[in-house]
């Protein structure tokens, strides 16, 4: 899901580890140099514009796509050059997400 809403700052696996008995992904992300502090206002901002509502704290949600996005908060949303990347997302799929809009029923 990050990689198709923030292509910017898209995950690559680079493989697998195991540690006590748990298997853990392996990702990396491109490095985004910060230039300025992040305004939480702003990632609320570019979310509202695009379908999201702010459900409380730094977590969104859009009804349309039946998805939620949590903990976007300013270590996790950088500014560069006045762009925001986003590195460190957590989405959730609702109930509505695995609906056909074509097929409803």
């Amino acid at each position: 899901m990050h990689n198709a809403f923030f292509e910017d700052t898209a995950y690559q696996l680079i493989g697998f580890h195991a540690e006590n008995e748990t298997l853990f992904a392996v990702v990396e992300q491109p490095f985004v140099e910060v230039t300025s502090t992040t305004n939480l206002e702003h990632i609320k901002g570019f979310l509202l514009s695009n379908g999201f509502t702010n459900t409380r704290n730094n977590d969104y949600y859009n009804q349309e796509l039946g998805l939620i996005l949590e903990d976007l908060h300013d270590e996790n949303v950088l500014t560069k050059d006045g762009l925001l990347y986003f590195i460190d997302t957590v989405f959730y799929l609702t109930d509505d997400f695995w609906i056909d809009v074509d097929n409803p029923s």
